[in-house]
């Protein structure tokens, strides 16, 4: 289920080079505003919620805006069959007012 959404981020944080066995990594993550799960009746509010946007190369899209910072997101709920996760695929800042 694919769909766009305005939502707020709070901080961004790229990532790059290799682990000691060879591997090598290269992302930016999103740390995006995410309501708690509060069905239980155990939670209540607002969290961090990590979502990776691409590679060490989208950060520099967004280095310079002021943080934290409204955008539309283009997000996708994909399931495995027993798991569903969250996709970024982009987003977009909204200038403010």
């Amino acid at each position: 289920m694919r769909f766009t959404t305005e939502v707020q981020v709070l901080g961004m944080k790229s990532s790059k080079g290799a682990m000691d066995n060879g591997q090598t990594y290269d992302s930016t993550k999103a740390y995006i505003v995410t309501p708690l799960d509060a069905s239980k009746g155990t939670a209540k509010g607002m969290a961090a919620g990590e979502y990776n946007v691409g590679t060490s190369d989208e950060f520099s899209k967004y280095e310079k805006l002021p943080f934290p910072f409204m955008a539309k997101a283009d997000m996708e709920i994909v399931s495995n069959g027993k798991v569903s996760k969250t996709i970024v695929h982009s987003l977009a800042p909204i200038k403010a007012a």
